[in-house]
């Protein structure tokens, strides 16, 4: 399994309203391909406090890299990823991407 985990500083005028619709979009596509499940994202709680900025983030598993090629190519993936681009703190220097082989 492949779990993609994805920070975001976001802008300090950027709204929640605007970042769940974001993480709502990316959910739908998650449940639309085969082969993802599980997302899970929102704003940090953590009482350790050292998010650095990166507030905002979300979780998508997938059953193995084809899976998340797929979605790395899905049109809608890929423009909900611009609108994260467009609204993170200097573009893509605001986001963060790990996907780990779990």
């Amino acid at each position: 399994m492949i779990r993609h985990i994805v920070l975001t500083k976001f802008r300090v005028d950027v709204t929640e309203e605007t970042i769940g619709a974001i993480y709502k979009g990316l959910a739908d596509v998650s449940k639309a391909l085969p082969g993802a499940s599980a997302f899970t994202g929102g704003r940090s709680e953590s009482p350790e406090q050292i998010e650095r900025g990166y507030m905002h983030g979300f979780v998508i598993d997938f059953d193995d890299w084809a899976a998340l090629e797929a979605y790395q190519n899905n049109e809608t993936h890929k423009a909900l990823g611009a609108q994260l681009v467009e609204n993170a703190v200097g573009g893509i220097d605001g986001i963060l991407v790990l996907d780990l082989e779990v």
